[in-house]
């Protein structure tokens, strides 16, 4: 029985890579079903890495948790009229690829007027763009690191970001054409979720204000307390005290507190403000250091628990996997599932939790083109339906 808050709604995706498949299968986790349509064979993400030792795409299988798959001939016209019979079917359409010849709105509203269709580019003019080029030109690698070059992040935020507001467009013009009945093309360029999360988070008024902006700091927390250290067995930790309650936690639960009081009148900075705290970091930091230093990860790690420090260990994916009891099925986020071409693995459900509502648990994606048959028959009885009620 289809459970989840979208129960009941179909969406088919027309994609590759990480943007659109992550809102997609978003939106399959609260329930939907997301019909993914791919060329015979697959699309230009199908093989890429991470892969197994047989040459199975991690990757593509953590992307496309819960959906079905289908496979056409995109090139010819009689795959391009099913596509377009399944995407009039379903009523909501999401894409990456370019949205025209037979995958422009104006050709799929010919189809089905009430027609939802969300298309992600890379600029808002249509020209190209990936995360790894948008992220250059963000500004951020300019002040990640300890200075010097540029350095780029491993996370592909921009996808991560652009994938939610995928789903989140999605569900907002389903929600207009619920009261009005009219669908729309919702657009979404890449460099736009870029320029939007800057602007977002003051880093464009904080240029225009004050003329400048901030500097590489290293693992430290701009205008506030933040650092890692290392340990006596050599791990590396966290600490975060952003808050007065959090800075108090962090000097009781090392002991340090009087040592650490000294520092605002050597400084002349007030330790009870974020900014006083900001402006003394490398004091802070080196009478914390030692006593890091002179311990062990499992020792520290329970004193700052005991005292409701923030404070995080540095982990491998590996250790992550192995060793962090979150990043199991003692969490109830997760699940195993049998993936074809992995076998047994590790996989989350949406993250979110409703009170009413119910939410799928994790699902394996499909095996490519496994759905097709099964698919364009509903397709074709739906049609035969429509027709006979005529």
């Amino acid at each position: 029985m289809a459970i989840g808050p979208l129960a009941g709604v179909r969406i088919v995706e027309v994609s590759a890579f990480v943007a659109v498949p992550l809102g997609a299968m978003t939106l399959a986790q609260l329930g939907a079903e997301v019909i993914r349509i791919d060329p015979v064979g697959g699309n230009i993400d199908f093989s890429r890495w991470p892969v197994t030792g047989a040459g199975d795409s991690i990757y593509w299988a953590s992307l496309n948790k819960g959906k079905r798959s289908v496979t056409l001939d995109l090139k010819s016209p009689e795959g391009q009229a099913i596509a377009s019979s399944l995407i009039a079917s379903a009523g909501i359409v999401v894409t990456n690829l370019p949205a025209r010849g037979w995958l422009s709105y104006e050709r799929l509203t010919a189809a089905r007027e009430d027609l939802i269709m969300l298309s992600l580019t890379g600029n808002p003019d249509g020209s190209p763009a990936v995360d790894y080029t948008v992220n250059a030109s963000s500004g951020f690698p300019a002040v990640t690191g300890r200075g010097g070059e540029p350095v780029n992040h491993v996370l592909p935020a921009w996808d991560v970001i652009a994938a939610l507001y995928v789903a989140t467009g999605i569900l907002s013009a389903e929600y207009v054409r619920s009261r009005t009945g009219a669908g729309q093309h919702v657009t979404l360029a890449l460099s736009d979720v870029m320029l939007a999360t800057v602007g977002n988070l003051g880093y464009i008024a904080e240029v225009q204000t004050n003329g400048r902006s901030r500097g590489p700091l290293g693992n430290s927390i701009y205008g506030a307390y933040g650092q890692d250290f290392e340990t006596a067995d050599g791990r590396r930790i966290m600490v975060v005290a952003i808050s007065n309650r959090q800075w108090h936690a962090l000097c009781s639960a090392t002991g340090l507190t009087e040592k650490l009081a000294m520092i605002g009148p050597m400084l002349e900075v007030d330790l009870e403000t974020e900014a006083g705290r900001f402006a003394a970091r490398e004091a802070i930091t080196a009478v914390l250091r030692p006593w890091f230093a002179s311990r062990p990860a499992s020792e520290i790690l329970a004193a700052l628990a005991s005292g409701r420090v923030l404070h995080g260990l540095y982990q491998t994916f590996e250790q992550l996997v192995r060793e962090d009891p979150r990043c199991s099925i003692d969490n109830p986020m997760f699940s195993t599932v049998v993936q074809p071409g992995l076998g047994d693995i590790l996989a989350p459900r949406i993250p979110l939790a409703y009170s009413v509502s119910s939410v799928p648990s994790a699902m394996p994606a499909p095996v490519l083109g496994a759905d097709t048959a099964s698919v364009l028959g509903e397709i074709a009885d739906l049609q035969e339906q429509v027709g006979e009620r005529r």
